[in-house]
């Protein structure tokens, strides 16, 4: 309903909880605000989302869609999210953060369960990256099952991930790569990356000019409507970016479809 992976966070972080909240708030580039706003009303909970002046209007009119309040609000994610933090404190107010909450984290893992149980041949599949969510749990999960290899993908110009296993920790980047709206984390979560370190295999970083030819493909040869982060994945094994082996059989997850793309 949300366009993306993202509801399952933000649902399993409210219903983890021994009573609902009467409220909740939370900072997003569009998708993490648009699974809070679809959970929160679905639950019977009031929403305020905090997302940055350059989130696309298509992402912020899903937000509204869903009944929230959304404020607009600082230049990037990190400013959205320092403000949601100072309305959480003054309004106390139940904080649901985009990816490295535990509950968060452990919501994005059922990606992995379902797709599991759905293809069990798999050697190999490729995650794109923002804040590290969605990789952490998915990678956490698979490698407590089987021996599939996880790929980290991110943009070039938006790689927290990759520069903090470069650094062995979290190091602070500049987004600026196309797809920042929704793979634009400054600073990738502690917790994620704890989790990544010790369950990703690989870390590959593409060029904006691999994800716009991807988002192309997906449309235009399989009808497939993905955002530019939804693309990033693809956009490693159309690119070379990611060197597939002899008959190695590769999933790729399409993450996103919250984009006014026109083909």
């Amino acid at each position: 309903h949300a366009g993306c992976f993202k509801p399952r966070g933000a649902f399993y972080s409210l219903l983890s909880q021994t009573t609902l909240p009467k409220s909740v708030a939370a900072a997003s580039g569009g998708n993490h605000g648009a699974a809070v706003a679809y959970a929160a009303q679905q639950l019977g909970v009031k929403a305020n989302i905090f997302v940055p002046k350059s989130a696309p209007k298509a992402k912020v009119d899903r937000i509204q869609d869903f009944g929230a309040e959304v404020l607009l609000d600082g230049d990037n994610y990190a400013a959205a999210l320092a403000n949601c933090e100072q309305y959480i404190q003054a309004a106390g107010a139940f904080s649901i953060h985009a990816y490295d909450d535990i509950t968060t984290i452990t919501g994005q893992a059922t990606v992995a369960l379902e797709w599991l149980e759905q293809v069990d041949d798999l050697d190999t599949i490729l995650i794109a990256v923002g804040g590290g969510g969605l990789i952490a749990g998915m990678a956490t999960y698979i490698k407590q099952v089987t021996d599939v290899k996880i790929v980290a993908i991110e943009p070039t110009n938006s790689a927290s991930m990759y520069q903090a296993m470069a650094n062995a920790t979290p190091t602070p980047v500049t987004p600026t790569s196309i797809a920042s709206d929704s793979l634009g984390a400054s600073l990738c979560g502690k917790n994620c990356f704890a989790l990544a370190q010790q369950h990703v295999d690989e870390f590959i970083c593409i060029e904006d000019e691999d994800i716009l030819q991807a988002q192309t493909s997906l449309w235009n040869d399989y009808r497939i409507l993905a955002e530019l982060g939804g693309a990033a994945a693809f956009a490693a094994l159309t690119s070379g970016k990611y060197e597939v082996s002899e008959n190695e059989k590769i999933g790729v997850l399409i993450c996103g479809g919250n984009t006014q793309f026109l083909g």
